[in-house]
């Protein structure tokens, strides 16, 4: 049986190198993730969204990942991302997720912190080994292509996460993984290149707030930022815009080659194919090959 979730993050950790996060809202995707993966024996984390979970079923997407992980013997783990309610933390923990993330970055900091602490509360209570996140700082929430930075994202340096604000954070709540605003952004930028990342806030946060820390916004970030990242802190990076872009680009281009084509199969071929390419650029990326 595969180590639990946490014992691979600290494995990351040790090895300086991060867990791919990459979102999926159907088999298609999950099957190109874990088949890009498994071909670089390399862990991965499947998150579903509150959507995505509603698209899925959050039974069927736990039940899904734990097919794959007993089957083959392999480190594939299941995380309930972007979570925005304490009853829908609820809900992803009863399902059985490995992990959970407490969205309250457009809360007050005072309301952020006595959520992601009840939810922390509950999650142990029910499963000790269940990993918790909170995010702190607000970076948008779309995981699509953007025309503009969102309203009131969080990338100019004065209102970035401070080293002694994530400490203060996590000493409140008890989470297991942080994910703070430090210059990057949900989604992607269609005219632009997404912004830098503070690289340096990165090392001092890790250092400051002493869990490990996740990045989010993954699709817009420069090859150079991701693994100047890694070596700064980051244990796990998340990915969803690019893969909905590959899968639909490659999607459009089997349905256009194969116009009389009707068995959903065959015509998603081209969408599996892109999400994997896209993948395992990333992993690559992340673990330095």
């Amino acid at each position: 049986m595969p180590k639990s979730l946490g014992k691979i993050i600290k494995e990351a950790e040790e090895k300086k190198v991060a867990i791919g996060h990459f979102n999926v809202s159907d088999t298609e995707g999950l099957w190109a993730i874990f088949n890009s993966a498994k071909g670089l024996n390399l862990p991965v984390i499947i998150g579903v969204s509150e959507g995505e979970r509603d698209f899925i079923g959050p039974k069927q997407a736990v039940a899904l990942v734990r097919s794959l992980r007993e089957e083959y013997d392999y480190p594939i783990y299941i995380n309930a991302d972007h979570t925005y309610s304490f009853e829908r933390i609820k809900e992803a923990v009863q399902a059985g997720f490995d992990a959970v993330i407490f969205d309250g970055a457009k809360l007050s900091l005072e309301e952020n912190i006595r959520l992601a602490k009840k939810s922390v509360d509950y999650a142990k209570s029910v499963n000790p080994e269940i990993l918790v996140e909170a995010e702190l700082g607000y970076i948008g929430t779309s995981s699509k292509l953007l025309d503009e930075i969102p309203e009131g994202a969080e990338i100019e340096a004065r209102n970035l996460v401070r080293p002694e604000q994530a400490l203060d954070f996590v000493q409140k709540t008890g989470v297991d993984l942080l994910a703070p605003a430090v210059g990057n952004l949900h989604g992607m930028l269609k005219h632009a290149s997404n912004p830098n990342l503070d690289i340096l806030r990165i090392k001092k946060i890790r250092e400051e707030a002493g869990i490990p820390l996740v990045l989010h916004g993954g699709s817009g970030i420069s090859d150079e930022d991701f693994q100047n990242a890694v070596r700064a802190g980051i244990s796990i990076i998340h990915v969803n815009t690019a893969l909905r872009k590959a899968y639909r680009e490659g999607l459009e281009k089997s349905l256009a080659e194969k116009p009389e084509e009707l068995a959903p199969y065959r015509f998603m071929e081209g969408g599996v194919e892109g999400m994997k390419r896209v993948v395992e650029k990333h992993l690559k990326l992340f673990n330095f090959m």
